[in-house]
């Protein structure tokens, strides 16, 4: 028995005939011709409905009999064509059609709608006024007691379908497509004629239905209601729609909703003969249209994030619980960190991706469905429907989940006994999918709606994880950029500041571009030779990924520079040069960041002497801050930036700085704002760091700190630097004569000073270094020759002479007598070179220190000398 439910509509489609009533699910407004009042996104979509219910209820309808003739006529069908039940009941339908090739005559229509079983299409009508009007036609076959045939002809104008239509596909289903119920009753309500559709629709047989109104068929109260709207409409002459829900003998749980339409037929007197109703089901349309509004709601609320793990969330909100009453979203597990390489869908050599649960909703409060939580990792059976999909990227329905032992559940405890403890019996499982890379799948089960999920669930599945997907892909590739930005980052700034025994350091990196935290600025503190440093800050124009790849240009080139030992200003000439070389060798630099333009301050520090020698290249000074806590920026020429090619020389500053002296090497984000000018940026950083009682790491907090609210309009780097000096005890150094003395005398005193800086294991090694350099300085200077030996955090060992030329390593040949020095310092020492000075040059080489006792640079190691820098030897 069929189960009915609805109301009778009781207000005016825009023809201004048909009533349309509310139906459970829906929202519908009045709207007639002419109203005003504002439409809510809800009233338009009950004027959606609507229209496309009320297109069958502004169609004419004709009844005609098996040779065409014209037996009942409708009100809709005068005020199309013009004519009057009188004028054409009992005449040929031909009246109003004109003759064409296909039909020349009426019978021959009517054997083409007999063979074709019905007609659809457009067609040509005649008017009474003679115009010609083009229409959509629909001839439905109806059948009545001992096989006899009517054929119900239903026409709507073409302007009228294209007046106010809203839906083309809907419109152009509703009126060609989709199958319609037809029943024809006479003035008692007594069925006359049906069509086989209607069977279909409400599961009467014809053979039931013939004869008998609706109360003998269907009785109860939707019956009652039903004759009493036909009844209302015989009385009027107008056209209702009513619509009501129905469940199917054959097909309990699946719900059907129909939508009818009562058409009052009138005889050749112009009476009501009886009554018309046409049914649509309207079952498909209502879910598309729910479908577009869920899709529509996934536009918006889905990829408003660059964060995996809120997608997945959002995907899962979304379709609980007007898809599923649990949804689990399991991502690929290298996703949500941006790390590994893509997964391709296909074979994978057996192996299954790794997942990692992202989102979870539930009907049920705390989601006690999962048996994992988000964050976890997910265990994916070789056996499941999960492998299924994850090995051909192809979804999965299975309407009726069943439990029963070996399945695929036997292989997953922890599933299975949550499929039992929630009655979970129809899942879904779909996999999330973009640009052919898995990024995981969706999972979509029904536990308390009773309904199975359907072929049409699976396509709303599939269309809201395909958008789901361009969302989560997007935060995919953008968690990847940004991996691969802070990794670039990481390796091009400095992981650990080594300054060694001459400097105490602290540093601070804030890019402007804190969505990828990179920028164009860097800082460095590179050991020097003899216990020096080298302090550099650098600002590359621009933000983001490019400026910080240019920055890594620039701080490799310093770094390559510095280890030439040049003085500053000879090494930002180098860098200016080499800055021009690459912009002028890089085609494409115009699309990305440029280099030139940039900003670097270089500076060397040695401790031994306490002095410093700095030089700028279009970057602001330095803050120095004596132990007093008195704060000054030296008067160092800006110099141009790297670059723009003006051509004026560099020119170095050098000054001596107390022990204990902090330096606060920065960039100009630091100091200038959009509000707040550079001379007022210097004197907030002078007052931070006129602080003597606080750490480094304090002083740069403080230094770095903005004020809330407060957005940094450029990157932001602070370098602090305190020096330190080395201890008298710590050098040692003597003045030797350049004669064939010298190589002795140093290996004696080298030796001695080890000895009582309790580095006796280094002794050999050591006098062979000093007798190679010694040996050359001899060789090749025509002055005294200087020998110091520093301990620090390495010994090393330097020879001074006056002579320029620069030494270099080279194999010497077998019958060669020299050339083999400098590579037997070279493999006693962990490195060795050369710098150039004003009076020649230096040569070194450094070793490493073995354990120092605690008593090495007491005063009972110094013997005889107080003072072993001022030593002399002739």
């Amino acid at each position: 028995m069929t189960s009915l439910h609805g109301t009778d509509r009781a207000k005016t489609c825009p023809s201004g005939r048909a009533p349309l009533a509310d139906t459970p699910g829906f929202t519908a407004e009045p709207h007639l011709a002419g109203d005003q009042n504002p439409m809510t996104s809800n009233d338009k979509t009950a004027r959606s409905e609507h229209m496309d219910t009320c297109e069958i209820t502004d169609s004419a309808i004709a009844v005609l009999d098996d040779h065409g003739t014209v037996v009942e006529w409708t009100q809709a069908a005068e005020n199309l064509v013009g004519y009057s039940p009188r004028d054409v009941v009992g005449r040929s339908a031909a009246l109003v059609v004109p003759p064409s090739r296909e039909v020349p005559t009426m019978s021959a229509y009517v054997e083409r709608c007999r063979a074709r079983d019905g007609w659809t299409g457009t067609t040509a009508v005649r008017n009474r006024d003679g115009r010609i009007l083009n229409v959509s036609r629909r001839v439905s076959m109806l059948r009545g007691p001992g096989g006899t045939v009517r054929w119900l002809v239903s026409v709507t104008g073409i302007r009228t379908l294209a007046k106010g239509t809203v839906n083309e596909p809907m419109r152009e289903s509703l009126l060609t497509r989709a199958p319609i119920g037809i029943v024809v009753r006479d003035r008692h309500l007594r069925c006359r004629w049906v069509n086989d559709t209607m069977e279909r629709h409400d599961g009467i047989s014809r053979k039931r239905r013939l004869g008998l109104g609706p109360m003998d068929t269907q009785p109860g109260f939707e019956a009652g209601a039903i004759e009493a709207v036909m009844q209302e409409v015989m009385q009027s002459g107008t056209t209702r729609v009513h619509e009501y829900r129905a469940w199917l003998p054959s097909s309990p749980r699946r719900e059907r909703v129909l939508a009818v339409s009562f058409f009052c037929l009138k005889d050749a007197d112009g009476r009501a003969s009886g009554v018309c109703t046409i049914s649509v089901d309207v079952s498909e349309s209502r879910q598309a249209r729910e479908r577009l509004a869920i899709l529509s709601e996934a536009g918006t609320r889905l990829g408003g994030t660059l964060d995996v793990m809120q997608t997945s969330q959002e995907l899962a909100d979304l379709a609980v619980p007007i898809l599923a009453d649990y949804v689990a979203v399991d991502l690929e597990q290298s996703i949500p960190f941006g790390e590994g390489p893509p997964v391709r869908i296909g074979s994978r050599g057996g192996r299954l991706p790794q997942l990692r649960r992202a989102g979870l909703s539930s009907v049920r409060h705390g989601v006690p469905e999962s048996p994992w939580a988000r964050g976890e990792p997910v265990a994916v059976p070789a056996a499941s429907p999960f492998a299924h999909v994850l090995r051909t990227g192809k979804a999965h329905l299975e309407p009726v989940l069943d439990p029963a032992p070996g399945g695929w559940t036997d292989h997953e405890p922890a599933r299975a006994q949550k499929i039992h403890q929630y009655g979970m019996h129809s899942l879904m499982v779909v996999p999330i999918c973009a640009r052919h890379t898995l990024l995981g799948v969706a999972l979509f089960v029904r536990t308390k709606d009773p309904v199975p999920f359907q072929e049409s669930d699976l396509l709303l599945a599939e269309e809201l994880v395909s958008r789901a997907a361009l969302s989560l892909d997007n935060a995919r590739q953008y968690a990847r950029q940004h991996t691969a930005a802070l990794a670039l980052q990481r390796n091009l700034l400095p992981r650990g500041l080594r300054g060694g025994m001459a400097v105490e350091t602290a540093s601070r990196y804030l890019p402007a571009d804190m969505e990828h935290g990179v920028g164009g600025d860097w800082f460095d503190v590179i050991p020097l030779s003899g216990a020096r440093v080298a302090l550099v800050v650098g600002d590359v124009v621009g933000h983001g990924i490019n400026a910080a790849a240019s920055m890594g240009r620039l701080r490799t080139a310093v770094r390559t520079l510095a280890d030439m030992e040049l003085p500053p200003d000879e090494l930002l000439t180098h860098l200016d040069d080499t800055v021009q070389r690459l912009a002028e060798e890089d085609p494409d630099a115009a699309d990305q960041t440029p280099i030139w333009g940039a900003t670097c301050l270089y500076a060397v520090y040695d401790p031994l002497t306490r002095r410093c020698t700095m030089a700028a290249a279009g970057h602001p000074p330095p803050a120095i801050v004596d132990p007093q806590g008195r704060v000054t920026f030296p008067d160092l020429p800006t110099g141009a930036p790297l670059g723009v090619g003006l051509g004026d020389p560099f020119e170095s500053v050098e000054m001596e700085l107390p022990e204990g002296s902090l330096l606060a090497l920065y960039t100009d984000g630091l100091i200038e704002t959009r509000d707040q000018d550079i001379e007022e940026g210097m004197r907030r950083l002078g007052t931070v760091l006129a602080q003597p009682g606080r750490s480094l790491e304090d002083l740069c907090r403080l230094a770095t700190g903005r004020r809330p609210g407060q957005l940094p309009s450029d990157d932001t780097t602070l370098l602090l630097v305190r020096t330190r000096s080395l201890k008298p005890t710590q050098v040692a150094s003597w003045t030797l004569t350049s004669d064939h003395t010298a190589v002795h005398s140093a290996r004696k005193l080298a030796a001695r000073q080890l000895d009582r800086w309790g580095l006796e294991r280094l002794q050999d090694p050591t006098k062979l270094i000093v007798s190679e350099l010694v040996t050359n300085a001899v060789r090749h200077s025509t002055g005294p020759i200087g020998l110091r030996l520093i301990q620090h955090e390495a010994l090393t060992c330097e020879v001074f002479d006056n002579d320029a030329f620069s030494p270099h390593l080279r194999r010497a040949r077998s019958p060669d007598e020299n050339g083999r020095g400098l590579g037997l310092v070279a493999q006693l020492s962990r490195r060795w070179g050369y710098r150039l000075i004003p009076e020649g040059k230096v040569v070194w080489a450094e070793q490493d220190l073995p354990s120092i006792p605690s008593h090495a640079f007491g005063p009972d190691r110094l013997g005889d000398h107080q003072n072993p820098t001022t030593a002399t030897v002739r």
